[in-house]
């Protein structure tokens, strides 16, 4: 083995080390499952630095139940007629109340998601992020009625 061969042997060897550190010190340590729409702060800033995905345009999404632009009042089902994206793009929700929304994998998965979002502890609402990568139908839910607002960001 040459010397620059082990040169990057004995550097790889500490890069996997450093890796390892760093991951079991980003740990909880806990038992704790964590929070499902909780990120650590490491994550925030890659997603930051590279930029993360844009929102879909609110003036591509048409609903039977908009009473405005971008504005819906949804009584029971409401289908949103998302526009084909381009590319993977996220489609954001928001409202003062709770709400279900349905909507199918991106790519060539053949099934939907679905889940209830309920507004968070702060009071700034419940927020719904959909990944959508083609033309969809997406389907929101409010028993008793909510507003809805299709985000720009």
């Amino acid at each position: 083995m040459s010397g620059r061969q082990k040169v990057l042997l004995v550097g790889l060897g500490v890069l996997l080390v450093v890796l390892f550190a760093v991951a079991v010190a980003g740990g909880t340590g806990r038992d704790d499952p964590g929070r499902p729409g909780g990120r650590h702060p490491l994550v925030e800033l890659l997603g930051r630095a590279g930029g993360g995905r844009s929102a879909v345009d609110p003036a591509s999404v048409e609903a039977g139940c908009a009473e405005a632009p971008g504005q819906l009042a949804v009584v029971g089902d409401c289908e949103l007629r998302v526009a084909d994206p381009g590319e993977l793009r996220t489609l954001i929700l928001r409202s003062p109340d709770e709400f279900r929304v349905e909507a199918p994998a991106p790519g060539d998965a053949e099934f939907s998601v679905a889940d209830t979002v309920t507004p968070a502890e702060d009071g700034t609402g419940a927020v719904a992020r959909i990944a959508v990568d083609r033309p969809v139908t997406v389907t929101v839910r409010c028993p008793d009625g909510c507003l809805v607002t299709v985000a720009g960001q």
